[in-house]
């Protein structure tokens, strides 16, 4: 594709509307590379954006820039093939296999000094982050995108393009807990003294990243002790015991109760939200032992006043809330979370594929997939092949 072409993109114009459009192809700089997203998962903060319940394209003061003003390209779970490399990119060549990175930071633009965030490997809270298909930067559902080239992580493996399009909400799994190994918190997950150890987890929300939750901790950090997960959907609950745990359907009765009964009223240490429940709150103080770990992975949360929280506080848990997927970087200033999340996959520690529920092909058929089809029977994870 010459870098003077136009190309096709799904555009949202406004909350609820997506138009296939013809916009200019952009041109990669001299760092970049200009791709061909081949798969692009959907996710919740897609659909929140989508449906106008949330807005993260902020202007410098902080408020929100109407979709009327700046129609959004969504699409940031990006698996592409490299159409053109910049002048000064030897790394990477056309047609190699690549996950991309949708964060622009401090390392990916090359912008010196680099700012404290980044310097300490939280390149998400980069003091001039922005994000493809998220902040205002245009997204994947289209038939190219110019990404730094430090930004697109190689597949060297023959792994398919479809499970290789959950390389990033893993890595936002692997980040959540590896900020919250930083934190100090009284109980800890793998802690050599059994006093400070995690001994239960409860997981609210067993869609996509409850699940790889629950393989990260038995597969990858060898946690043996009792994984909880409460969902309502039958099929997220059967790949939730699949995967090691526990599971419970709140609609049959009192979680608090369930959740004190398997823990022989000790209740758990380490509590993963990943529902976006703003009630759940409300059962939160009967869920977790007194000076746990929350980590609040799910957004939302409508529904209940701040006063949720009273008796939350009142147990003194550590509120842990990551977001996204940043990290240390590689020798090559390539985001070496992706690359780990990347290496998981490939090598089957985490099994992705029963996640991958729903596929719908072409761009015009991205408006279907927010229209609806997440609300059909089984579905966990979407992803448009392109």
């Amino acid at each position: 594709m010459n870098s003077m072409q136009r190309m096709r993109a799904a555009v949202l114009t406004a909350p609820e509307t997506i138009e296939i459009r013809e916009l200019p192809c952009p041109v990669p700089g001299p760092r970049e590379v200009l791709v061909r997203p081949v798969a692009v998962g959907v996710c919740g903060t897609d659909m929140h954006i989508y449906s106008g319940e949330a807005n993260y394209h902020l202007d410098a003061r902080g408020r929100p820039v109407s979709l009327a003003d700046h129609p959004q390209v969504l699409g940031h779970e990006i698996v592409a093939e490299v159409l053109e490399c910049g002048a000064e990119v030897r790394d990477l060549a056309a047609g190699s296999r690549v996950i991309v990175d949708q964060g622009l930071n401090c390392h990916s633009t090359a912008r010196t000094p680099v700012c404290e965030f980044c310097a300490s490997g939280d390149s998400h809270q980069c003091e001039d982050f922005r994000e493809h298909g998220i902040s205002g930067l245009p997204g994947a559902f289209a038939e190219a995108l110019a990404v730094p080239a430090v930004n697109a992580v190689r597949i060297e493996s023959g792994l398919d393009r479809i499970p290789a399009a959950m390389t990033e909400p893993l890595a936002c799994v692997l980040h959540a807990l590896e900020f919250t190994a930083r934190a100090a918190t009284r109980y800890r997950l793998g802690a050599t003294d059994p006093a400070q150890r995690v001994r239960s987890v409860l997981i609210v929300g067993a869609g996509p990243a409850g699940l790889m939750l629950c393989q990260v901790l038995r597969n990858e950090l060898g946690f043996d002790g009792r994984i909880l997960a409460s969902e309502p959907d039958p099929h997220k609950r059967a790949l939730a015991r699949n995967s090691g745990a526990e599971t419970f359907d709140p609609a049959d009765g009192d979680l608090a109760a369930w959740v004190q009964d398997r823990t022989d009223g000790r209740r758990v240490e380490f509590l993963f939200e990943a529902s976006g429940s703003g009630p759940l709150f409300r059962e939160l103080p009967g869920l977790f032992r007194k000076q746990a770990t929350l980590v609040l992975y799910g957004h939302g949360h409508g529904g209940v006043g701040m006063e949720a929280l009273n008796a939350v506080q009142w147990r003194e848990p550590s509120l842990i809330s990551p977001i996204g997927a940043s990290g240390g970087f590689d020798a090559d200033g390539r985001p070496a979370i992706y690359r780990k999340a990347l290496h998981l996959i490939e090598s089957g520690q985490v099994e992705v594929a029963p996640l991958l529920t729903h596929r719908v092909d072409g761009l015009e058929r991205v408006a279907q997939v927010f229209a609806g089809l997440h609300r059909e029977p089984g579905y966990v994870k979407g992803v448009v092949a392109l």
